[in-house]
């Protein structure tokens, strides 16, 4: 009888021991999940209103530049050409419309190691439309480009830079970043090679991220692009395509559309 009131004593004790060490070891985890850092979901809300991605919050000096491709072709070889001299990859956004008038030019850019961005199949002013033909807007300018090149666009930029909240999220449902610009060159104004140089190079929101607007098939651009990413450069900066600026993931956005790591 005794023998078995003391194993019954051993085995409380150890019971007792496993539970005091069980109960240390879950003090333990609490205290790291409690010192681990927030984590908060990609958002490009700011109060009631969906914003696209106008600059991004860097301590980089990069910038990216980029074309809206949605009329001509014709200065489409030289622009190619200066990139290549300077080594700089640019995003190019393009309508339907362009990808199937110029799909030598799709793979050409695409073959060079630009991005490849969606500027919907009819550049139409995408907030008059309904969910539905918005995302079919960029679905199908979508599967043309893939079909040319194999290549899942994921930037979208929306016809005069025009949106609304459901344009933001149905572009994200349809697996699209919407992308503005900061610096915008006025090169479709056709003021000249020296205006746009001007106009990008002194702009009052150049900085790190900024993202810069050209137009492909714009009168003067192809003639302005080799000063303006020389005086660029030369001031310090770095040219990166716009998939290498944006943040993926763990960001938020500022009133100013200023995408800001989390």
């Amino acid at each position: 009888m005794n023998e078995q009131l003391n194993q019954l004593k051993q085995h409380i004790q150890t019971s007792n021991k496993k539970g005091f060490f069980l109960l240390i070891a879950l003090l333990f985890l609490a205290i790291a999940i409690s010192n681990l850092p927030a984590i908060r979901e990609a958002s490009s809300r700011v109060g009631d209103r969906e914003l696209p991605i106008y600059c991004v919050q860097t301590d980089k000096k990069q910038i990216a530049l980029s074309f809206d491709a949605a009329w001509g072709n014709e200065d489409t070889k030289d622009i190619l050409d200066i990139l290549a001299k300077h080594d700089v990859k640019v995003t190019f956004f393009m309508t339907g419309g362009w990808v199937e008038s110029y799909p030598e030019d799709v793979k050409a850019i695409y073959a060079a190691g630009h991005d490849l961005g969606n500027h919907s199949e009819n550049h139409k002013d995408m907030p008059t439309l309904s969910n539905e033909q918005q995302k079919e807007e960029l679905m199908k300018v979508h599967n043309k480009v893939k079909e040319l090149t194999g290549y899942e666009m994921f930037l979208f930029r929306p016809p005069y830079g025009s949106y609304n909240n459901n344009l933001i999220l149905n572009a994200k449902d349809c697996g699209y970043y919407t992308i503005q610009w900061d610096v915008d060159s006025l090169d479709w104004k056709n003021y000249g090679v020296e205006s746009i140089i001007k106009t990008v190079t002194q702009h009052k929101h150049l900085g790190n991220g900024s993202i810069i607007l050209c137009h492909n098939g714009a009168k003067y651009t192809a003639q302005a692009l080799d000063e303006m990413i020389t005086i660029l450069k030369d001031a310090g900066y770095e040219f990166v395509p716009i998939s290498e600026l944006i943040i993926r993931d763990n960001y938020h956005m500022d009133h100013e559309g200023r995408q800001i790591p989390d």
